[in-house]
C-alpha cells in the first residue's frame, strides 16, 4: 500500500485524529466514501461514452480507403492493355 508500513500508517492515523478530532472522523469518512463513489460513477460514465463513440464512427470502405492505389491499378491495366495491342 504505497510502501507504507504499519508504523507509518499509525502515525498518519494519529495525526488525522489530532487534526480533526474523533467526533469529525465519521463525517470525514462518509464524505470520502461519497467522493470515491461519485468519482467511480463519473469514470464509468466516461468509459461508456468513449465506447459508444468508438462504435458510432463509420468505417471507411476499402474501395475509398486509398483512392491513389485504385488509380494506380487502373493506370497499370490501361498500360498493359496498350502493350497487348
Amino acid at each position: 500500500m504505497f510502501g507504507l508500513g504499519p508504523w507509518e500508517l499509525l502515525v498518519i492515523f494519529v495525526v488525522i485524529i489530532i487534526l480533526f478530532g474523533p467526533k469529525r472522523l465519521p463525517e470525514l469518512a462518509r464524505s470520502l466514501g461519497r467522493s470515491i463513489k461519485e468519482f467511480k460513477h463519473a469514470s464509468q460514465g466516461l468509459k461508456e461514452e468513449l465506447d459508444l463513440t468508438n462504435i458510432d464512427e463509420p468505417s471507411i470502405p476499402e474501395s475509398t480507403a486509398n483512392p491513389a492505389e485504385k488509380t494506380q491499378k487502373k493506370d497499370q491495366e490501361t498500360a498493359s492493355a496498350k502493350n497487348d495491342q
